[in-house]
């Protein structure tokens, strides 16, 4: 269940609104997910599905710095070296039935069928993220009897008449998507199922303005969430009573939700105003196109102009203007541009193409400096702090500086968007950005498991995602390969089966 809130699922399962998974909690065991992995929304799923930790993969954000240079780059899922857990069951026999698992493609070789990007929540994104099959032949099946793929696509400025028209269109698709399952799982009898339903990423979003308690006034969208994890919930039940009664049954959340507004201009602003990132020298004369367009065309045109241009070329003239848009040779802290959570990078000797700061002490100084002044930061017009929390990777993941990773992420405060922000030295101001969504993830899933091999126990503690695909294996009997750096969790009885 694509980003399935933890705290909805719990509420709604315990109100009688989503009767298959209480059953399943009621059965088996129940948790929240945590973790280092759950820093950030994208490459969750990634590290969910193959075991392997951010650390290894380097996945953070659809949007990273091309290693070696101050270029940005897309990066999607199945870009990384992150292999889905099932992958390594070809030549055992064990047959799959694996249905639009986010952030990965089909592999050759196995038993069974695979589709992949055909109800997604990133099929927004065709460029990156196209429909494929295995066997190859299974994907003109699925056109003929269900149609192309399924596109849901969020728009944060819609009225509410669209809003109307997008839950009937999510509520109409769910229920494809589940019957969809059924018609391809009554082929064969599987011995391991992964079907991902995304319909919640996109009403999370859609209709978070309209949720009960968030809202001025109710309106019939005040359960439209509610309504899509309910969708949801009744087409888990309609396969699962289609699937073996002996099976092991997992649901599975990447993240939650929150009330959290964009902080792009927030730490553009703390890098540039207190020197770390310095700004490249304007009497300079440029002949290349796109500064010459910066100084000539108004920033208001600008914007306009980009609104109407594909995502790829957007990408692109962002990346241009970041690669352009600081003297590296006298910075010695950046930003990866984001909405959200905020990713700090130190312009590193030797991994950064004009790196001014030295490893070992000089590079623990620097982000010292850093953490002291986040720490630092006020909401202007609350007084309370603008960040919460700002973990370190090398500490976090237990490793060396990463050819990939930022070396900070900052958290900040949710719930409103901060125009102003106070530091001793200056104050950080920002516009309302294009892209202004008042909603995004929080660091904790959600598990659930029950079946002849699931110990019917309660969770006291978060479960670690990268154990997830440890278990999965265990229960098929099969070995867990070195690179998956997680154990199985104990909930789990010996012995193996289905899932």
């Amino acid at each position: 269940m694509d980003a399935g809130d933890p705290d909805f699922i719990r509420q709604w399962a315990a109100q009688g609104y989503l009767p298959t998974i209480a059953s399943i909690m009621e059965r088996g065991s129940s948790s929240r997910t945590g973790g280092a992995e759950l820093l950030t929304e994208h490459g969750v799923w990634v590290s969910i599905f193959s075991g392997i930790s951010r650390a290894q993969h380097g996945y953070y954000y659809f949007r990273q710095l091309k290693p070696g240079t101050y270029d940005l780059q897309t990066v999607t899922g199945p870009d990384i070296d992150a292999p889905p857990f099932w992958s390594y069951l070809r030549g055992t026999g064990i047959k799959v039935a694996i249905i639009d698992a986010p952030d990965t493609r089909p592999y050759p070789g196995l038993a069974g069928i695979q589709l992949s990007d055909w109800a997604t929540h990133n099929n927004w994104d065709p460029e990156h993220f196209k429909t494929a099959a295995e066997p190859p032949e299974l994907l003109a099946d699925v056109r003929k009897n269900f149609g192309a793929k399924l596109t849901a696509l969020e728009n944060a400025e819609s009225t509410i008449d669209e809003d109307r028209q997008f839950y009937r269109q999510l509520l109409e698709q769910i229920e494809k998507k589940g019957a969809l399952c059924r018609y391809l799982l009554a082929r064969d009898r599987f011995d391991l199922i992964v079907v991902v339903f995304s319909a919640s990423h996109a009403a999370n979003h859609q209709f978070w303005r309209y949720r009960a308690g968030a809202a001025a006034e109710p309106t019939e969208l005040s359960h439209a969430i509610r309504d899509v994890y309910h969708a949801i919930d009744r087409e888990f039940g309609r396969i699962l009573q289609q699937v073996s009664g002996d099976s092991n049954v997992f649901i599975v959340s990447s993240v939650g939700m929150e009330d959290h507004y964009p902080t792009t201009g927030l730490i553009d602003a703390f890098c540039r105003q207190l020197g770390y990132q310095a700004s490249p020298d304007r009497r300079r004369v440029s002949l290349d196109p796109m500064d010459l367009a910066r100084r000539l065309v108004p920033e208001s045109w600008r914007v306009a102009l980009s609104r109407r241009l594909p995502r790829e070329k957007r990408e692109r003239l962002l990346a241009n203007q970041f690669m352009h848009g600081a003297d590296w040779s006298k910075t010695t802290a950046f930003a990866i541009p984001a909405s959200y959570t905020s990713f700090i990078r130190v312009n590193l000797a030797g991994r950064e193409p004009q790196g001014t700061v030295r490893r070992g002490a000089d590079y623990r100084a620097v982000l010292e400096r850093l953490e002291s002044d986040l720490a630092r930061l006020i909401d202007a017009d609350t007084g309370e702090k603008a960040v919460t929390t700002v973990a370190r990777t090398v500490e976090l993941f237990q490793c060396e500086p990463h050819v990939s990773l930022p070396d900070l992420f900052v958290h900040w405060k949710p719930g409103r968007f901060m125009e102003r922000v106070r530091h001793p030295k200056t104050e950080l101001t920002q516009k309302k950005p294009d892209f202004y969504r008042p909603s995004d993830h929080s660091r904790h899933g959600f598990v659930a498991a029950a079946g002849p091999s699931i110990k019917a126990q309660t969770q006291a503690s978060d479960v670690e995602v990268l154990n997830l695909a440890p278990t999965f294996l265990s229960l098929l009997g099969e070995p867990v390969p070195p690179r998956m750096t997680g154990h199985p969790i104990p909930f789990q009885n010996a012995g193996g089966g289905s899932v």
